[in-house]
This record gives C-alpha cells, sequence and structure tokens, in this order.
C-alpha cells in the first residue's frame, strides 16, 4: 500500500528461481509474486534474499519487464538499483521508473569502504540529478552486514534537506531496536522499514512504516496479519509466533532455506 507518496507494509526481497543453466526463471518469478500480492505483501524484487548482486543488468532489466508484462502491478513494487556504478544505478532506476513502481530501494555504491557522509550524499545526489525524475522515490537501504557501507543520520539529513518528496523512506537492515528507535526520532516522518518481522511491532509502535523481509516469501499472510492489527490485544502474541518461525528458519542459510521451502509446498 501507498500513502502520501510513500510505501507501507510487509513486503518480501522476492527469491530469485533460477533455471539449470543459472539463468533467471522469469514466469515462477512472476508466479511467485502473485501467489505474494494475493496476501497482500508488496514486492521488493531484486534484494539481498533475490541474489540481486548476482544478476547482471540486462537480467535485471528483463525480469522486470516479464514481471510487468504478467499483469503483476508496479505500484506494490520497490525494487532494488543501487550497484557500484553510478551509471548502472541511474539505468536500472530509470527503467524502473518508466514502469511506475511505488520506489526503488537503493544501496549505496559499496565496493570502497570508509567512505565518508560527504562522498556517499554526492553519490546518491549524483544518482538524483542524473535521473531528473518527480516520480523517483527512494528508500535508503542500509545494510552494513552485506555492503559494509553504513548509512548514518547525516546523511539522512543532508539528502532530505535536499530532495525532500524524493528520498522519503529507509530500510533499516539490523536487528538492534535501539536503531529504529533512534531513526525514528530523528525522522518522524519517513517511511521507515524494519529488516525483520522480529521488530515489526516495535517499529509500528514507534511510527514505522512496516518491514521488508527475507521470510515474508514463506510466511507472509501472518506477517501482514500482524501489520493490520497492531494495536490490537493479541499482537505481542502474534509477534511470539513470527519470532518462532524466524528463528527456526534462521537456523539455515536463509536464502537456501526459503527457496527449499517453496519448493516443498509450491
Amino acid at each position: 500500500m501507498a500513502s502520501n507518496n510513500r510505501m507501507s507494509g510487509v513486503l518480501a526481497p522476492v527469491i530469485t528461481p533460477f533455471n539449470a543453466d543459472l539463468s533467471p526463471d522469469a514466469g515462477r518469478l512472476a508466479r511467485h509474486c502473485e501467489w505474494l500480492l494475493r496476501q497482500d505483501c508488496g514486492l521488493a524484487i531484486f534484494g539481498t534474499n533475490s541474489e540481486a548482486n548476482s544478476l547482471s543488468l540486462t537480467e535485471r532489466m528483463q525480469l522486470l519487464d516479464a514481471v510487468v508484462a504478467a499483469g503483476i502491478d508496479p505500484a506494490r513494487m520497490m525494487p532494488g538499483t543501487g550497484v557500484c556504478a553510478i551509471p548502472e544505478t541511474v539505468e536500472l532506476t530509470r527503467h524502473a521508473i518508466a514502469h511506475g513502481v511505488g520506489g526503488v530501494l537503493m544501496l549505496p555504491p559499496f565496493y570502497f569502504k570508509g567512505v565518508s557522509d560527504e562522498g556517499l550524499f554526492r553519490a546518491y545526489a549524483e544518482v538524483i540529478e542524473r535521473v531528473a525524475d518527480d516520480r523517483l522515490r527512494i528508500y535508503l537501504y542500509h545494510y552494513t552486514k552485506m555492503s559494509g557501507v553504513p548509512l548514518g543520520v547525516e546523511l539522512d539529513c543532508s539528502l532530505l534537506d535536499d530532495y525532500p518528496g524524493i528520498v522519503v523512506g529507509r530500510k533499516q537492515s539490523t536487528c538492534e531496536l535501539a536503531n529504529l528507535e533512534r531513526m525514528l526520532a530523528a525522522f518522524p516522518d519517513f517511511a521507515m522499514f524494519a529488516g525483520t518481522e522480529s521488530l515489526l511491532l516495535a517499529n509500528m509502535r514507534l511510527g514505522g512504516a512496516g518491514c521488508i523481509s527475507a521470510t515474508a516469501n514463506i510466511n507472509p499472510a501472518a506477517i501482514v496479519r500482524l501489520f493490520d492489527e497492531w494495536k490490537s490485544a493479541e499482537a505481542e502474541s502474534q509477534q511470539e509466533a513470527l519470532d518462532r518461525i524466524r528463528l527456526f528458519v534462521q537456523g539455515y542459510p536463509l536464502v537456501a532455506a526459503l527457496k527449499a521451502t517453496l519448493a516443498h509446498y509450491g
């Protein structure tokens, strides 16, 4: 769902099915997207658990073309478009906007480490200026464990000051509640997504927008239910049930576990 040009709710970083020759399987991807949407779960395609950084630029664009052609609503999508090269980030982002996506999830350039906030600001600003499209809605992707490049509060302040209405939210892929509290206190109007459903209830109580969670690929209905009913008397018990499933799945290599589960049941 979207409100005031900002997305909210539960989104899955949609896992990418591959054929035996390692080419992505667009048909199976579209069917999985259809199933997720029937559970009212949004689509963060080309996220970390989509194995996006194992896909070429062409593969990402062709997959998005195919999924939209299959009738998947692009407004429910937040595709990942952030890569190391600014021209490629611009190309992926323009392509996504042309399809009418709800927003894009954008990693910083992540090969070089120890980059200053000023350097990161200039990288994001360069992308925004080159895309030059008022429809652009960026959700910053903070996942230091994988990218090695943290996105600090000062960076968010600078981007919000210079690009209001363009930089509209953030995925906070850290599991510490204190980080969410700090970010939401600093940016109460930001669309803040927790990176796991284990923080969904806490994030909603703090004024967050929802979660973007790997296990939404296999447990979307229950996670969406908590998003819808987070003010109810049953919210605590719903959160505890989600936590048990999340902890069980995390006992295995995550992407492999998700794919094995879907292969078994689907």
